[in-house]
C-alpha cells in the first residue's frame, strides 16, 4: 500500500545544492510556500516576501521558495543564477530550493499534494508564478492565495497563525 502524505512534513525536496531536504525539519513552524520566477510581473513581490520573512522569522515563520519555469519561460536561469539574482536584487535570505515543475506529469510531489489540499480536483492547477500556500504549525495547508495577493496582504494571516 502506498504511503499517504498527510502533512507537509512527509515530503522532502531538492535543495539548490542538489541534496534532498526533509521538510520535517520545519516542524512547528508556520510556512509560506511560493512558486516564483525572476522575469515575471509579480517578481517585485520578492521584496514583500523578504520583509514578511524578516518580520516573523524569529517567531517561527519560514518562506519556502520554489522557482518554476512553467509559465512563459519566466525563470530560465540555473538555480545558481536565480539565487544570485534574488540575493543581489532583493537581499533575499529565506530558503530557496531547486527549480521545479508545479503542474503536469512532471509536477513535484509536494506541489501535487499542495494543490490537492486547497483547490479541489477541478481548479487545482497552479495558474501562474507567485501562487502561495499558507501552512500552519501542524503542517496542514490553511489557505491558498492567487499571485495577485501580495505578501503585505498576508501579514495578518501569518501573524494569526504565529
Amino acid at each position: 500500500m502506498a504511503k499517504t502524505n498527510s502533512t507537509i512534513y512527509d515530503f522532502s525536496v531538492k535543495t539548490q545544492a542538489g541534496t534532498q531536504e526533509d521538510l520535517g525539519d520545519y516542524k512547528g513552524k508556520v510556512l509560506l510556500v511560493v512558486n516564483t520566477a525572476t522575469g515575471c510581473g509579480f517578481t517585485p513581490q520578492y521584496e514583500g516576501l523578504e520583509n514578511l520573512y524578516k518580520k516573523y522569522k524569529d517567531r517561527g515563520f519560514e518562506i519556502l521558495d520554489f522557482p518554476c519555469n512553467q509559465f512563459a519561460n519566466q525563470a530560465p536561469g540555473s538555480d545558481d543564477e536565480i539565487r544570485e539574482y534574488c540575493v543581489s536584487r532583493f537581499a533575499m535570505t529565506f530558503p530557496q530550493f531547486s527549480k521545479i515543475d508545479v503542474n503536469g506529469k512532471s509536477a513535484d510531489p509536494l506541489y501535487s499534494w499542495l494543490k490537492e489540499q486547497k483547490g479541489g480536483m477541478v481548479n487545482s492547477a497552479i495558474k501562474w508564478n507567485f501562487t502561495k500556500f499558507l501552512v500552519d504549525r501542524d503542517g496542514h495547508v490553511v489557505e491558498r492565495f492567487a499571485p495577485t495577493v501580495t505578501p503585505e496582504q498576508l501579514d495578518g494571516k501569518v501573524a494569526q497563525l504565529l
